[in-house]
């Protein structure tokens, strides 16, 4: 997807894109599932760093995701994407995230929920 991460920490993951033409529908808008998806990475990252700071070893894997689009883009617009934990648990986790544009508008929202696997489930 073009994502660069800009910070990564078990508290928060912060990552940062441009819009390309690959990131649209037949509309010239940035598709939905390219938010989505940015926003389950950004959530994923940041509860497998809050995860493997509590010593475990496995991975995360989403369970749900919830995202809400709240603007419209176009090609060239820069957009960052911040998340942050709600609940980490043992085994799952809540994390929530928000994509702005440049001038700080809310693009879109997200709320991730997250079960968090040993080793041996990942194979």
């Amino acid at each position: 997807m073009g994502i660069r991460i800009v910070s990564a920490t078990a508290d928060a993951v912060e990552v940062e894109w441009t819009v390309g033409v690959h990131h649209l529908q037949p509309f010239g808008l940035v598709h939905g599932g390219v938010h989505c998806g940015v926003i389950e990475t950004v959530c994923s990252y940041g509860a497998t760093l809050a995860a493997r700071a509590r010593g475990h070893e496995g991975g995360v894997v989403g369970l749900e995701n919830h995202t809400s689009f709240i603007r419209a883009v176009r090609v060239g617009a820069v957009l960052r994407c911040r998340g942050t934990p709600i609940t980490r648990g043992r085994t799952t986790q809540v994390w929530e995230a928000t994509v702005v544009d440049a001038d700080q508008r809310v693009v879109a929202t997200g709320r991730v929920r997250l079960l968090v696997v040993r080793p041996e489930e990942l194979r």
